[in-house]
């Protein structure tokens, strides 16, 4: 994968993630980790969308935003 221009809002990345992109911060410590926006669909136990993210280990796991997450600028888009 190949990593869009730095410079996004969270607004932004936001709405990158309801159309399908996965999204990452410059700000973040660990290298490939990034969100993902889970939508449910007939199959699934969920009822509402949320957002997960794939950590440094590969593991996909619920995520919560911070405070920094919510006001940082430093949001891109991976592209593969």
């Amino acid at each position: 994968m190949t990593t869009a221009e730095y410079g996004m809002s969270f607004s932004e990345a936001l709405e990158a993630l309801k159309e399908g992109e996965q999204v990452t911060r410059k700000g973040w410590n660990g290298k490939g980790m990034y969100l993902e926006l889970q939508v449910p669909d007939a199959n699934s136990k969920m009822s509402r969308p949320y957002i997960f993210m794939s950590t440094v280990n590969k593991e996909l796991v619920p995520w919560v935003a911070s405070q920094s997450d919510l006001l940082e600028e430093d949001w891109r888009t991976l592209e593969e």
